[in-house]
């Protein structure tokens, strides 16, 4: 059985650091693309990152709203994808979610439950 589990989700100060975990099990994942996403209260979910598995190349592109403040990276060997967030406000205060995508798949396979962020100003 497949699961996506996201943690380090919390609260932070504006201008403040957070790094989100998110660990994949019940199958390699080191060909597929893993993701993280975001909800906040009343909105769409919006893209994040995403980072695409080995065979693609291990790309990494951002949702314009983090691009230069947020950094995917990912441990295949893990099973393991990471979401470290600099710079943060207000705004990103949201639920994030990690998903994953196998190649042949147009849509994210797997979500996890999601873990909270919350930005005070």
């Amino acid at each position: 059985q497949v699961q996506v589990v996201e943690s380090g989700g919390g609260l932070v100060q504006a201008g403040g650091s957070l790094r989100l975990s998110c660990a994949a099990s019940g199958r390699t994942f080191s060909g597929w693309s893993m993701g993280w996403f975001r909800q906040a209260p009343g909105k769409e979910r919006e893209f994040v990152a995403r980072m695409t598995g080995n065979w693609n190349g291990g790309i990494r592109d951002y949702g314009d709203s983090v691009k230069g403040r947020f950094t995917i990276s990912r441990d295949n060997a893990k099973n393991t994808v990471d979401l470290q967030m600099n710079s943060l406000k207000p705004e990103d205060t949201a639920v994030y979610y990690c998903a994953a995508r196998s190649d042949t798949s147009m849509s994210w396979n797997y979500w996890g439950q999601g873990t909270q962020v919350t930005v005070s100003s």
